[in-house]
């Protein structure tokens, strides 16, 4: 039954006729335009000027979701929420707006963006389908942008290109690792070590060659050698002479 309802939305999208733009979403060109678990977009400036009363929606999605996504999707519904994506769900309505938040700017160079994955406090909440919560994986991921009118999709946006997170490097813990760095480094490591030890030994010698470790030229006092016999020893036939 939920198949059936769901290609008779997308045929009556296409009767209505689903303007398909030319416009193809991309990454904001700033510093941190991607993190590990955000990325940020251009906003889709003067795209639907003529959808005067259209509500945009940006949908996330994985290669999978492409293929699997209906444009009759409407926000809100359980089998395109966040708290689904990606296990139950391979993609996602988030970042509602009206049409006139993407109205055409002035020529300012004005740069505005917008960051999808940015909210953690609706990323578990079920009653928050359209969260904007942090992305769980690097991706890629692909978005477009799709305008609504009273419930009705009107015109829909081209996927655009993968978008991938950053990931933590890893520090290397094995050998293998930088092994011609980590054998230059255990070559000068010995030499060191031999130079420490003989500076080391040079040192010790210095020190004993001097009075502190008494040997060299040290002669003993004369005072303090004496002479004598003892009292009841003596040589008698010296004495009797």
């Amino acid at each position: 039954m939920r198949p059936l309802l769901l290609l008779l939305l997308l045929l009556l999208a296409t009767a209505h006729g689903l303007d398909k733009l030319s416009y193809r979403p991309r990454l904001a060109d700033l510093e941190g335009r991607v993190t590990g678990s955000t990325f940020v977009l251009e906003q889709p400036r003067c795209i639907f000027d003529k959808y005067n009363t259209a509500e945009i929606w940006l949908v996330v999605a994985t290669r999978a979701g492409m293929g699997d996504f209906n444009d009759s999707a409407q926000p809100g519904m359980p089998e395109w929420s966040f708290q689904r994506f990606p296990a139950n769900t391979s993609a996602y309505l988030t970042l509602g707006a009206m049409q006139y938040h993407y109205r055409c700017l002035e020529p300012n160079r004005e740069l505005t963006v917008l960051r999808v994955g940015s909210e953690t406090s609706c990323a578990d909440n079920a009653s928050v389908p359209n969260c904007n919560g942090p992305l769980p994986s690097p991706g890629p991921y692909w978005v477009k942008f799709l305008a609504l009118n009273d419930s009705e999709s009107i015109a829909t946006t081209q996927w655009s290109g993968p978008i991938t997170l950053r990931t933590a490097r890893a520090i290397p813990s094995s050998p293998g690792t930088g092994s011609g760095r980590s054998g230059a480094m255990i070559a000068i490591t010995a030499i060191l070590s031999v130079l420490l030890a003989i500076l080391l030994a040079a040192f010790l010698a210095m020190l004993c060659s001097s009075e502190a470790c008494g040997v060299g030229s040290f002669r003993p006092d004369s005072a303090s050698i004496h002479r004598y016999n003892t009292h009841h020893v003596y040589d008698q036939s010296a004495a009797r002479l």
